[in-house]
């Protein structure tokens, strides 16, 4: 039964690079068992929870969001589609350029075939921000089919771990969420379509991301994000989800866009890597970098002030003198707030 279920979820995958690393992982798995059983890794974790204490994730992303958005950037030394990025990279270094330049998360490869990271990285990344005052999250981002691989990256200082929808039963899926909350980390869960975004909502997902490349084939649809906040807005807010999304950003109107869509969270991977100045680069994706600001005056409606936010719009300013044709009060000009606030906009007085 449980291969005729594996059989179901990967059909149509026989030449999927995506199910070549899936069974990879599986093998090395096997392998890391036979040298460190998963009942030693359950061990050290009360260890764990001394050297690398966690931190909430969601809350972390929601701090920086509340100011416009969060990024999370990856160390990434290679991947299936790009081949060779960076290879001479030392992880800690990286990941500590991306926390002193702001990034609310680092993302850390550690699958060591293809994407050519390890456990050790990671722990690098954690070891190297573990002074900080308000340090970044740092995420496992490998292919986990385990509850052994949350064990490990737990071990090993994550406070995150990713999961993907398209690699994992509805079974599976809601196992190691439970797995990852059990040891305090909220998984950010990874879909591709409309289909696997369900999944996760019914799996109890708060964090959701959306890979916008298909990991089947390695292409990249940047509308994949705005397909599937559209289709699931109204239940993403009702049960207060993220919507983060995951790949195909490489400049600062890339993150623009999807801020005005309502997602709070931001992926940036190669191109980071690939920069001779990725702290720059990273302030430059937060909007902090040479960017021009604009603000616009004088709205009267919300229908307006969220056109101009699609636009492109960084402010928006109210008249409240008396006597002027623009003047609002404070109640509609409260309601155009609301309207601008969904849309993850700052509003400001003018």
């Amino acid at each position: 039964p449980a291969r005729a279920r594996e059989t179901r979820l990967f059909r149509g995958m026989a030449s999927s690079i995506l199910l070549q690393i899936c069974e990879q992982r599986k093998a090395d798995v096997v392998e890391a068992k036979a040298k460190v059983s998963l009942e030693t890794l359950k061990g050290q974790i009360e260890a764990a929870k001394s050297e690398f204490p966690p931190i909430d994730f969601q809350a972390r992303l929601r701090k920086d969001s509340a100011h416009g958005v969060s990024v999370v950037a990856e160390v990434k030394r290679a991947s299936p589609s790009k081949g060779d990025i960076a290879l001479g990279i030392v992880a800690g270094d990286q990941g500590l350029k991306y926390a002193q330049a702001g990034a609310s998360a680092i993302s850390v490869l550690t699958e060591p075939t293809w994407f050519k990271g390890t456990l050790a990285d990671m722990k690098e990344v954690r070891q190297k921000v573990a002074a900080m005052a308000d340090r970044p999250a740092v995420l496992r981002k490998d292919f986990l089919i385990d509850e052994y691989m949350v064990y490990e990256a737990r071990v090993h200082g994550a406070d995150t771990v990713l999961l993907i929808v398209a690699v994992l039963e509805e079974e599976v899926l809601k196992g190691l969420i439970a797995c990852s909350r059990s040891l305090g980390m909220e998984p950010l869960v990874e879909v591709n379509n409309n289909e696997e975004t369900q999944r996760a909502l019914r799996c109890g997902a708060k964090i959701i991301g959306v890979n916008n490349r298909n990991l089947h084939d390695f292409t990249v649809d940047a509308s994949t994000t705005e397909t599937i906040m559209q289709s699931n807005a109204a239940e993403l807010a009702r049960l207060d989800c993220m919507l983060c999304a995951l790949s195909g950003i490489s400049c600062r109107s890339d993150v623009q866009r999807y801020t005005v869509m309502g997602v709070e969270m931001v992926l940036v991977g190669e191109a980071l890597m690939r920069s001779s100045d990725p702290a720059a680069l990273l302030r430059e994706f937060r909007g902090l970098g040479d960017t021009v600001l604009v603000k616009t005056c004088g709205f009267k409606d919300p229908e307006t002030a969220v056109h101009a936010a699609k636009a492109g719009a960084d402010f928006i300013g109210f008249v409240f003198a008396e006597g002027s044709p623009r003047t609002v009060t404070v109640a509609e000009a409260r309601a155009i707030c609301d309207a601008i606030r969904t849309r993850k906009c700052v509003s400001g007085g003018g």
